[in-house]
């Protein structure tokens, strides 16, 4: 007798509606990019758990960041 597949339904997950929370931690870019760039370069998997939480940044950041991307060009290898 063949076993039959039980699908798992997860639980309602939090939708495109539902309020951002407010940020529960505060923390300053300067403390935060350097472990950050490291989890990145020693390639660790957990940091791939967090690319798609937002992170909130001041206005004048944003727009450097921005200003930036726009004038920063891919190097061919």
């Amino acid at each position: 007798m063949a076993a039959r597949l039980k699908l798992y339904t997860p639980p309602h997950e939090e939708s495109d509606f539902d309020p951002i929370p407010e940020p529960e931690v505060r923390v300053r870019l300067g403390d935060l990019l350097p472990v950050v760039a490291l989890a990145q370069r020693m390639n660790f998997v957990w940091l791939k758990d967090f690319l798609d939480d937002e992170v909130a940044v001041s206005q004048d950041l944003y727009e450097v960041l921005q200003a930036f991307r726009s004038n920063t060009r891919p190097t061919s290898a």
